[in-house]
């Protein structure tokens, strides 16, 4: 048996969990998450428990066993707690702005960037320089997250761009002085 996949979910109060075949539909506080899981997975509700059985210990029903009741863990998670991702940008007039759409970004180019939030998602700066991403969806708010990151990645000479917060970018020595 799979470590992670034979352990089962626990549903707190004041989320719902409904399966219709494949099809695992989380409600909570947080907003309704709905993901379909590999037919040959058994997904079942019991009492106040998510459980996820396998067929056959078949190497792809074990790598989807796990994969599984991970998946169903962070739905979970996202729809009681949400998932948060911050991002920092460094660099002389670099800066976020909020909008009603999303974020305008000013990252040294010689044009500004808007960016448009994704159904789900809330986009903060609570500073110029901080930009907060959050939602229920935590594979979503990774690629948003991911998204603003790569508008401008950081460059290893000044250390300029957007990165995550408590990133460690790798700095480069830059050229030998003249002479």
């Amino acid at each position: 048996m799979s470590r992670i996949g034979k352990l089962p979910v626990d549903i707190p109060a004041g989320v719902t969990v409904s399966v219709a075949g494949s099809v695992v539909t989380v409600k909570g506080p947080k907003g309704e998450l709905k993901r379909t899981f590999h037919p040959t997975l058994t997904v079942t509700v019991e009492g106040n428990q998510v459980k996820v059985a396998r067929p056959s210990d078949e190497p792809t029903h074990k790598s989807l066993h796990g994969l599984s009741r991970t998946l169903i863990h962070n739905m979970i998670e996202g729809v009681t707690k949400g998932y948060v991702r911050q991002l920092e940008i460094t660099g002389v007039g670099y800066k976020a702005e909020p909008k009603p759409y999303g974020l305008l970004f000013a990252l040294g180019y010689s044009h500004q960037i808007e960016f448009k939030a994704p159904a789900g998602i809330k986009l903060t700066a609570p500073q110029p320089t901080q930009v907060v991403v959050e939602g229920a969806d935590k594979e979503v708010v990774g690629q948003v997250a991911a998204e603003i990151r790569s508008l401008r990645k950081p460059e290893p000479y000044k250390g300029k761009g957007v990165r995550y917060a408590g990133e460690q970018i790798r700095r480069k020595a830059g050229k030998a002085g003249g002479k």
